[in-house]
């Protein structure tokens, strides 16, 4: 990979670490951008759906079972929009879960950049079997 590509993917991520301080979760903070053609097209970060109070932890502190993940809020804002996400690229601050590689896959994702590592490997696993280019930017 050219060094004008590393620096772009530091930047942008830059960027995913700078819009997951909008999340109102305490336990993990999340965000999310996607990037076509060196426009960003979409942001997520993790939290309740529209209209629900944003509190995502339980009195147990536990993550309630409907908070939506960064990517699946990034993803479906382009499905509300007139963009599409076909040949872009995901920066994520915390790499996909199944669930969320699911929705990359079928959202044309080519290429998914990720700075932390999740607890469970399956959501990248399945990226890679579907030929997405994953990229852990370890450290920056």
């Amino acid at each position: 990979m050219n060094d004008k590509q590393h620096e772009l993917d530091v930047r942008y991520m830059r960027m995913a670490r700078i819009w997951a301080e909008n999340s109102y979760c305490k336990r993990r903070q999340v965000g999310a951008i996607i990037v076509k053609d060196k426009m960003i097209i979409s942001d997520g970060f993790n939290g309740t759906p529209s209209g629900f109070e944003n509190i995502c932890e339980d009195e147990n502190g536990l993550t309630k079972p409907y908070v939506l993940h960064a990517e699946a809020n990034a993803i479906t804002k382009i499905a509300r929009s007139g963009n599409n996400s076909d040949g872009a690229t995901l920066y994520v601050t915390a790499s996909p879960c199944i669930e969320c590689a699911k929705l990359i896959i079928q959202a044309g994702i080519k290429r998914v950049v990720y700075a932390e590592h999740y607890h469970l490997t399956d959501g990248i696993d399945l990226l890679n079997r579907a030929g997405i280019e994953t990229k852990y930017l370890e450290g920056e």
